[in-house]
């Protein structure tokens, strides 16, 4: 398809944006025709390794730097390989306040550093859906972080702690052996942590060419020239079908601008719209989105990606001694974009399990597997993110998928902030989603009746099950804290693999959620 549009914009940003477009649809063309090459970058050796100089390397800056910084605070040896220069890119990071406490609480940050980190913040914030009710909320992802002071602050505490920074240090290969890894046949240590993204060679190594479940694209810009607004959006919605495919909105205020981004659900069909396809729509229904001509913008910057997604997720890797951690662990829910939020949402749980996993050797692949455990929570999402799409070739009236969110947060919005807002922050709970669905399927019958088509009873029968789960980690994380004195005299190593199923309870039934005070 032709994108002039696309072409007009983008040619007047600093770098060739364009190609950056066009390569990042090349990837997604080979995930969607099954054409990408398997790599071979995780080999194994019987040998023991002579020197360890490392507890643990850890590839991929951009976000390993949040826990590479947390565990070299606490005294454990790191290295951090980074393919660039480890800095920041220029669009903030989205975020609630209370979720940026574990900076705090893993003395990452002091209370200054933290304050300085923020660029902007906002209130309100909009889910809206097109012709259905808007819902206002406070302190939800109103807090836009910048990328680039935080990392250089993490980069300097990481190397006052002894943290070993490798920039421009692609990663190549790994080679476990029974007692550590070599990393690039060069850098030697007890554990290497996968921080290298959804892209990551030692995920597609162990996926081994299973295409994704499902895709978010999104694309969207940084500009000026908005009409004055101290508000955001979250979700919304203001058309209905537009190329078997439901479009959804997200709007930031920013320090140099306005961010807005447009995204949808889909699953990897080769038929499916590509990125720069949905750039040209994006810019097509900028103007009616924010009441302003594409003329009379200033464009700073442009962003686009996509996120692929797996129903076989958290990811197991087959090998000893490599830990994905982020986006390459597949941890996030398919509703999220994952990145910062996903990561810092399990920071302090991975800090301390990566360090007990090290100080007891649980560092096979079946006691590294507990530190990326199932959570209910987030493989209940898997038919909300079925419902907010439609099938390549699959017949639904236009206006279904609006209906259908616009009644589901209606009924939120009556049950209020303790239901409304976990959910908006990518936290579901058992006692929250059980009173949004009786409520919405005893004021919206015949709206539920179609939604089971258009998912299919297999799906229906699936979420099912996650659903029953999500109820008992919620009873079991519940009875919890009678297990502790018993714990506690347990040996280290056993210990290691209580403290993980607790922390699989507490976050598989989003008890790890806590509201701004």
């Amino acid at each position: 398809m032709s994108s002039p549009l696309t072409e007009k914009i983008l040619s007047q940003l600093p770098g060739d944006v364009l190609r950056g477009l066009r390569r990042t649809d090349d990837i997604l063309t080979a995930i969607r025709e099954n054409t990408a090459p398997i790599p071979t970058v995780v080999k194994e050796n019987q040998e023991d390794l002579a020197h360890l100089d490392w507890d643990v390397i850890i590839c991929g800056g951009t976000l390993g730097i949040l826990i590479g910084c947390a565990l070299a605070v606490r005294g454990l040896r790191v290295a951090l390989m980074e393919r660039g220069i480890l800095k920041g890119r220029e669009q903030e990071w989205n975020i609630s306040r209370q979720e940026l406490e574990v900076f705090l609480q893993l003395n990452l940050l002091t209370k200054a550093e933290l304050e300085s980190a923020i660029a902007t913040q906002y209130n309100p914030a909009r889910v809206s859906f097109y012709g259905g009710v808007e819902v206002w909320v406070e302190n939800v992802l109103n807090i836009g972080v910048d990328p680039v002071y935080l990392l250089a602050t993490l980069k300097n505490k990481f190397l006052a702690a002894g943290g070993k920074l490798l920039e421009n240090t692609p990663f190549t290969e790994v080679i476990v052996h029974p007692n550590g890894v070599i990393v690039n046949q060069q850098f030697a240590a007890k554990l290497l942590i996968d921080a290298m993204g959804h892209l990551s060679p030692i995920t597609k190594q162990a996926r081994q060419g299973k295409k994704p479940d499902a895709l978010c694209l999104v694309v969207g810009s940084c500009a000026q020239g908005f009409p004055e607004n101290p508000s955001g959006d979250l979700l919304l919605s203001f058309t209905s079908l537009q190329n078997q495919c439901q479009y959804f909105w997200e709007a930031f205020p920013a320090k140099d601008g306005r961010t807005t981004y447009l995204f949808t659900y889909m699953d990897a069909h080769p038929q499916r719209l590509s990125l720069e396809t949905l750039f040209e729509e994006y810019l097509r229904l900028l103007p009616t989105y924010q009441g302003v001509e594409l003329s009379d913008l200033k464009f700073q910057r442009a962003l686009f990606g996509f996120f692929p997604t797996y129903r076989d997720s958290p990811l197991k890797t087959p090998w000893n001694r490599i830990l994905p951690a982020g986006d390459s662990s597949g941890s996030q829910s398919p509703l999220s974009f994952g990145g910062f939020g996903a990561m810092v949402r399990h920071l302090k749980r991975l800090t301390f399990g990566i360090e007990a996993a090290l100080q007891t050797n649980q560092l096979s692949a079946p006691a590294l597997s507990l530190l990326q455990p199932y959570q209910p929570n987030l493989s209940v999402t898997w038919l909300f993110q079925k419902a907010m799409s439609v099938g390549v070739n699959q017949n639904i009236p236009p206006e279904q998928i609006n209906q259908l969110l616009a009644a589901v947060f209606e009924e939120m919005q009556k049950l209020g902030n303790p239901v409304l807002k976990p959910f908006l922050q990518d936290v579901v709970q058992f006692s929250a989603l059980t009173q949004t669905l009786i409520k919405t399927g005893l004021s919206h019958p015949q709206l539920i009746a179609k939604i089971i088509p258009q998912v299919g009873l297999v799906n229906l029968l699936d979420w099912l099950v996650h659903y029953g789960n999500l109820g008992v980690y919620t009873a079991l994380f519940n009875l919890s804290p009678m297990l502790e004195t018993w714990i506690k005299s347990l040996p280290h190593p056993q210990q290691y693999y209580w403290h993980r199923l607790i922390d699989a309870w507490k976050y598989g039934s989003g008890a790890d959620y806590c509201d701004e005070s």
